[in-house]
């Protein structure tokens, strides 16, 4: 079924604008689920580059089970390039403004 069919994404952690630079390391690619939710808030990675899930989830939506099986994991695809890694101030930005804890 096609509903099933999760497609990789490229995000953006911190918001685009047009006027700053669109760079690999503002970016992740994400399957298109955790790409609505990390938009949303209800995940986000760490400077470590492990994916956090917000207890949100659960209290907003009474669900999320999904999802939590994948706290503390890593990042499974990296840019072999470590300067196209997510910047630090990139997700810290994400996590002080999109992540809902």
């Amino acid at each position: 079924m096609l509903n099933n069919i999760r497609i990789g994404q490229a995000a953006h952690i911190k918001h685009y604008v047009s006027s700053e630079p669109n760079h690999t390391n503002n970016g992740l690619l994400l399957r298109s689920d955790f790409h609505k939710l990390f938009d949303k808030g209800y995940i986000t990675i760490t400077k470590q580059l492990k994916i956090e899930v917000s207890r949100t989830i659960k209290e907003e939506f009474h669900s999320g089970k999904e999802y939590y099986k994948y706290h503390g994991n890593s990042l499974e695809i990296m840019p072999k390039n470590v300067m196209e890694h997510p910047s630090e101030d990139h997700i810290n930005w994400h996590n002080e403004n999109i992540y809902k804890g």
